[in-house]
């Protein structure tokens, strides 16, 4: 369950609406639910404020439609990942579901209002390397960030790049998707104070080897402030570049009171 869901229903049984033995019931599925071929981690979202993500890729459809219909017990926001046609089929039968077929998801549940004041900006190198930068901004945004999007500006026509210098310095956390060489995190950091989460993907011609030399480019870039995740996985980087954004302060909290 997540935070807001047991401070309801610690709510109704302070008032009484709800007997505690009732609540108990509710709270069954701590700290996970098994379903024999999957065990869902309903107490994530309480640990590290967002619920566990469905990685869809080699579960049949009917695993993933049965984990959301489970999910959906407590959880009003449900993302899934690396998703196609089939599995949003299959989610439909139990869910209202929305997919997105540019970042691979299926979420149900409508988007969160924007919680935390920085800017995640996602920047691309090239349009083929966009599957990867939209499952980052899209991971990102499900977790109440504020994201815009950069897209094609590699290393190739650096002047499309160095035209948007103002936008990417006033980036809180920048994710940056590169396949080929990789050199794209490399300069970008070059240009900034903030965190660059770089991002190798596997587009490339046979020496890219399936994203290996972009992944080698990033690890051993000379400028300081790159952290490196695996190859195409922008989930990951949307999923940190949120927790970092996070440290900035809620939404509330960088209000005056």
């Amino acid at each position: 369950m997540d935070k807001e869901n047991i401070k309801k229903l610690l709510e109704q049984v302070r008032s009484g609406s709800v007997s505690v033995d009732a609540a108990l019931k509710k709270m069954r599925s701590l700290p996970y639910d098994d379903l024999g071929f999957a065990k869902i981690d309903t107490h994530r979202g309480l640990r590290q404020g967002f619920p566990e993500v469905i990685f869809c890729q080699g579960k049949t459809p009917a695993q993933v439609r049965d984990i959301v219909k489970r999910m959906m017990e407590n959880h009003p926001l449900i993302l899934g990942m690396r998703a196609d046609e089939a599995v949003y089929h299959a989610v439909r039968e139990v869910a209202d579901v929305r997919y997105h077929p540019a970042a691979r998801a299926v979420i149900v549940g409508e988007n969160p209002e924007i919680r935390h004041p920085g800017l995640i900006l996602i920047i691309t190198a090239g349009t083929a390397d966009m599957p990867v930068s939209e499952e980052a901004a899209l991971t990102a945004e499900l977790m109440g960030n504020r994201v815009e999007r950069l897209m094609d500006v590699g290393v190739a026509g650096v002047h499309r790049l160095l035209q948007n210098v103002q936008k990417i310095q006033s980036a809180n956390v920048l994710v940056v998707v590169a396949g080929m060489e990789g050199a794209l995190p490399g300069v970008i950091s070059g240009l900034v104070d903030k965190p660059v989460i770089a991002v190798p993907t596997s587009v490339g011609y046979g020496a890219n080897f399936k994203g290996l030399s972009a992944l080698l480019t990033m690890l051993n870039a000379c400028a300081p402030g790159i952290g490196v995740v695996n190859i195409d996985n922008g989930f990951g980087a949307g999923y940190l570049a949120g927790l970092i954004n996070r440290l900035g302060g809620s939404k509330q909290e960088s209000e005056p009171k």
